[in-house]
């Protein structure tokens, strides 16, 4: 039976610093992003075709989503950069946990007197380090987001009000939501991933030929949806973030 390990394994130490197969399938999915960004903004002509072709569509089709949530095209226009880097990491990163060598081609260690393979890359949202990264990063951003909307006076007050005691166990209740949205956030993308990756696993094993092919089929769309969830929801929160508190 193959060897199933919920933390990412350490392949390697940069200044004391471990460097885990998680860490560096991101640095991957770091370079794709920014090396087609430098590809495609190096030829930009004015009648689109291949990568450029390609990446146009999706930005106006994602305004397009974005625009039907926030209401309007400039408050989409003006948070598409962060929204749309999000859904783009997390999609690469899904999809490429899936790619051929990834999580079977690495090094064999002993561990308690057994023999077990340590995969040089990883799907990154596999790991609830990254999740929770990401979770607590896009939650953060979103208070920001609401400051610089509302005032930093007029966004608190949504959590911190002493009009009346209905009022402020209200405001308490808003705060402790904040919590369990990062909760929520990097769960639902780890558990989702993980489970994916353990999927595909124990089909390989007890069938390496055919029986794993509708699986990876699914894990296409899955890591679709799990990137699209996490943008949407994180407009959702945006947008009732930068909306004025009544």
């Amino acid at each position: 039976m193959p060897h199933i390990e919920i933390a990412a394994e350490k392949l390697f130490f940069v200044f004391g610093f471990p460097v885990t197969n998680t860490l560096l399938t991101s640095w991957i999915v770091m370079g794709i992003l920014i090396g087609s960004a430098f590809l495609i903004s190096r030829h930009v002509e004015l009648a689109p075709k291949g990568l450029q072709n390609v990446f146009e569509s999706f930005c106006e089709g994602f305004l397009n989503l974005m625009a039907s949530i926030f209401g309007s095209r400039e408050k989409a226009e003006q948070y598409f950069p962060l929204i749309a880097t999000v859904f783009l990491f997390i999609l690469i990163s899904n999809w490429l946990g899936i790619f051929p060598g990834v999580g079977s081609i690495g090094f064999y260690e002993m561990v308690h007197s057994e023999k077990l393979l340590v995969p040089f890359f990883r799907s990154a949202a596999s790991d609830l380090n990254v999740t929770l990264a990401l979770a607590t990063v896009m939650v953060f951003l979103v208070h920001v987001s609401g400051m610089a909307a509302l005032g930093v006076r007029a966004h608190l007050s949504k959590f911190f009000s002493f009009k009346g005691p209905i009022e402020f166990f209200v405001g308490i209740l808003e705060l402790v939501s904040e919590f369990a949205k990062i909760i929520s956030f990097s769960f639902r993308l780890f558990g989702n991933i993980f489970a994916g990756e353990v999927l595909l696993i124990v089909t390989g094993f007890l069938a390496p030929f055919v029986a794993p092919l509708p699986f990876l089929v699914l894990e296409i769309f899955v890591g679709f949806v799990q990137a699209l969830v996490f943008a949407m929801l994180s407009m959702v929160f945006i947008s009732m973030a930068v909306a004025e508190h009544h």
